[in-house]
């Protein structure tokens, strides 16, 4: 009796063989190129093709500026990271174990910046692992504590990171103040690093709100260098703290640390992604970044202080020898005392003899070629370096730079300053 195969079985069976075949044929491509020499891609410059024209960075780790540039040794680790996907909670408790031994500390947690690491913080205080609460706030504030202590001259532009979990500040100036203000709805005291003003220290902020059994969060986001910030803080007795990942650890721009007790971080992971219905589910990081930031961790624990310090001088040094003949330019180099902790060059000359201000001077230069950014403070600007500065200053940020920009750097200034040079 003759048999009959349908076309359907038919199809199903060479499908079949067509997908085990291509198989074979994958496999096999798949272990010979491991076996081969990989064949390196040709990146495309999409800011060329974007028309988005780069610059020197004489500014500092400025956000808009897109922060820092990467280390070698940390894009090389996020291209590898990229090349193979992995379970992504796995991947945070495995990197938050490796930096809290790196860093000192309970526990940490990498984040998708500094704000963020605010925001998941908070609300880790404020809903404590519940998870009716994790998915109330910051609407729903039934039965919670939602009131977070500061001095009144921490309030800053990053309110709104603590303000997403439903919280509402209570101010304080004097350590009068302090003791009264603790309720029992207090849930944070909140300490923010660089700031310039206030009566009470971080120790005897801390030492008030442990008495009345409150957490403490230090916002320490571009407090480094010093490289010892990144353990001062939890082992001064701060329970959270938060450093930004893209400022001066060198890591992705979009990364941040949260550092500290280990029951409140692991509420944090709680508010965070890639948990869903939660303050911090847009809040994303991905696997690229997080190996990102372990390796610019491991990178900046492997540099040294008095090193880098002295590289960044020298760098101002090699512009002000660029600029020191011209009449009436006087030069300086300053280190804040907090944020951006680095030497930084301060340029002041005499209106009456150079006619352009510092504001036109950064204009110039952000215009030529090849542009350059020079630090906000610059010509009574921002100061949120720690550097005050009137019209006829200007501010160079030198940390940033690539190696021999500082000479670009110097020669376009110098050729801007002479040109406005009268009498």
């Amino acid at each position: 009796m003759r048999s009959t195969i349908s076309r359907r079985n038919l199809l199903r069976k060479g499908g079949e063989a067509m997908i085990a075949s291509s198989a074979v044929a994958c496999g096999s491509s798949f272990l010979n190129a491991g076996n081969a020499t990989p064949r390196a891609t040709k990146g495309v410059d999409y800011y060329q093709k974007l028309g988005v024209t780069p610059f020197i960075n004489a500014a500092g780790t400025y956000t808009v500026l897109t922060a820092s540039i990467l280390p070698d040794e940390v894009q090389a680790a996020m291209a590898l990271a990229a090349q193979q996907p992995v379970n992504l909670n796995e991947l945070l408790d495995a990197s938050g174990e490796y930096l809290a031994k790196r860093l000192r500390c309970e526990a940490a947690l990498v984040t998708a910046g500094a704000a963020a690491a605010l925001t998941v913080g908070t609300a880790a205080c404020v809903t404590a692992g519940n998870k009716g609460a994790i998915v109330g706030i910051p609407v729903d504030m039934t039965g919670l504590k939602n009131e977070v202590i500061v001095q009144k001259t921490h309030r800053y532009e990053y309110d709104h990171a603590l303000r997403n979990c439903g919280i509402r500040f209570v101010e304080v100036e004097t350590m009068d103040d302090y003791e009264r203000a603790f309720t029992d709805r207090t849930v944070v005291a909140h300490f923010f690093n660089a700031a310039e003003g206030g009566q009470i220290s971080r120790e005897d902020w801390v030492s008030v709100a442990h008495k009345h059994g409150v957490p403490c969060f230090n916002d320490a986001a571009a407090d480094v260098p010093p490289i010892s910030n990144l353990w001062n803080y939890t082992q001064m007795g701060f329970d959270l703290v938060t450093f930004s990942g893209g400022k001066g650890i060198r890591g992705p721009q979009c990364t941040g640390l949260l550092l500290g007790r280990k029951d409140l971080i692991q509420a944090a992971k709680l508010n965070n992604s890639p948990n869903s219905n939660t303050v911090g589910r847009g809040m994303k990081v991905g696997k690229e970044e997080i190996v990102g930031l372990v390796a610019a961790v491991d990178w900046f624990l492997s540099q040294d202080d008095a090193a880098l310090e002295a590289e960044f001088r020298q760098r101002a040094e090699r512009i002000i020898q660029q600029l020191q003949d011209i009449p009436t330019v006087e030069t300086k180099i300053f280190i804040p005392p907090v944020a951006n902790h680095v030497p930084h060059l301060l340029i002041t000359y005499d209106p009456d003899r150079i006619k352009i201000t510092g504001r036109e001077v950064m204009q110039r230069l952000r215009e030529g070629k090849p542009r350059i950014e020079l630090n906000p403070a610059t010509g009574g600007g921002s100061a949120s370096a720690g550097l005050a500065s009137g019209q006829n200053t200007i501010v160079v940020g030198v940390w940033m730079m690539q190696p021999g920009e500082e000479l670009v750097v110097a020669q376009r200034l110098r050729e801007v300053l002479q040109g406005a040079l009268t009498g």
